[in-house]
């Protein structure tokens, strides 16, 4: 039973093991700048959810701008894109990068809407009591 204990662990430990499926491509790009392409990416089809129209009215292509913006072309970033998915600890740290992010940026607006409320309902009560005094 011991023996197979051990044969077991040892398949379980291999297996979990950082297996590089896919050869690295020449032109890599970095994690950071990874993390930022799909940070950009993620902001800009939230943009394309929500109002097409803007973009459309534009002429902005989301994936062409991001090409220009970081200087990288379509083939490059698959290729990255495909290499870093075939490592899923990476994989995993650059999107969880991505989502800090986007909470972050997500609070940041909450808090400016919080404080555009709290103004508006203020300037509302100023406005009240100038009415009532009058």
């Amino acid at each position: 039973m011991k023996k197979y204990l051990v044969a077991f662990s040892m398949v379980f430990m291999f297996s979990c093991g950082q297996k590089k499926v896919i050869e690295k491509p020449a032109n890599l790009i970095p994690e950071k700048e990874m993390s930022d392409i799909l940070y950009d990416v993620a902001i800009l089809n939230a943009a394309k959810a929500i109002n097409t129209s803007i973009l459309q009215e534009q002429e902005i292509d989301p994936m062409a701008y991001i090409y220009a913006k970081y200087e990288i072309d379509s083939l490059q970033f698959v290729k990255s894109d495909a290499y870093y998915a075939s490592i899923p600890l990476i994989y995993e740290n650059i999107y969880t990068s991505v989502e800090t992010r986007l909470v972050e940026a997500q609070k940041v607006i909450d808090d400016e809407k919080l404080k555009k409320k709290e103004e508006d309902s203020n300037k509302s009560k100023e406005s009240l009591k100038k009415a009532t005094n009058k």
